[in-house]
């Protein structure tokens, strides 16, 4: 430019963390969904989904094209535990050409695992820089941060993620107080900084660093959990915006008879009706 600067532009490295979140109607997940797909842009998104850290259940697969597959969107998933019947290929190509990926809960040790035996580890990270949005919840929203609060090995530790994203996250943070003391803990130990993240909340951060949390259920919130200066950790309230649902949420015990037969409908090859 003639004044000699230029233009800043938009860090296009978006991740999206959630503490909890499925793909059924249970209250706030449809709203988290929508938001996903507001992230990924577009007017057909291209969607991933990776449900590595159960170990590639169908349940999860189909849940997630049922949930999806009414909308104006593009889907794929990537069973790392039966690539021979994927006919995916260059996964790496793959996973570039998508506009979101989304990574399921589970095993977080296990998740990281398998991708490093398959170098997904580092495809998600130049997938990251490229501008592929990331999104994942539970599991897969700890792996991009530095450290996650897992409960993989059987009891509650501190384990190592990719790294994409500064410090440390626990989900399932007030459902799960073991979690949550172990971020504190830990954040008073090493004086480093970390969140915490309740089922139905999220945060979005862009580059390395988390810009707006968001909340899809009354009472989920997400917080920023600091040293205080004296050998412990205090809790900041990100005061979440809240998502608008684009229906009624069924209630908890309505959600697992309709979603029982959606998954029924999907296997037997029927279509899926909503009311």
């Amino acid at each position: 430019m003639g004044d000699g600067t230029e233009a800043v532009r938009p860090d296009r490295r978006t991740i999206l963390a959630l503490g909890g979140h499925e793909f059924s109607r249970r209250r706030g997940n449809e709203a988290l969904r929508d938001y996903m797909l507001a992230l990924a842009g577009g007017p057909e998104p291209r969607i991933c989904l990776l449900p590595t850290a159960s170990g590639d259940p169908a349940e999860q697969i189909a849940a997630f094209r049922s949930s999806l597959g009414g909308l104006h969107c593009r889907l794929s998933h990537l069973s790392l535990f039966r690539l021979e019947h994927e006919g995916v290929g260059d996964l790496a190509r793959h996973l570039h050409s998508q506009d979101l990926i989304y990574v399921g809960g589970g095993s977080m040790v296990n998740l990281l695992a398998i991708w490093s035996a398959h170098g997904l580890d580092r495809i998600l990270r130049s997938c990251w820089q490229s501008g592929v949005a990331l999104a994942g919840q539970s599991a897969g929203a700890m792996c991009w941060f530095e450290w996650g609060i897992t409960r993989s090995p059987g009891e509650t530790r501190l384990a190592p993620g990719l790294g994409l994203v500064p410090g440390m996250l626990s989900v399932h943070y007030h459902r799960d107080p073991d979690r949550r003391r172990g971020l504190l803990d830990a954040v008073a130990e090493r004086a480093e900084p970390g969140y915490g993240v309740d089922d139905g909340a999220g945060i979005l951060i862009r580059g390395e660093r988390a810009v707006l949390a968001v909340s899809a259920r009354d009472g989920a919130s997400a917080w920023r959990v600091e040293p205080d200066g004296r050998g412990r950790a205090r809790e900041i309230d990100l005061a979440p915006a809240t998502l608008p649902s684009p229906r009624p949420a069924i209630d908890e015990v309505g959600a697992d008879v309709v979603e029982l037969r959606h998954l029924r409908a999907l296997r037997a090859g029927r279509p899926i009706t909503r009311r």
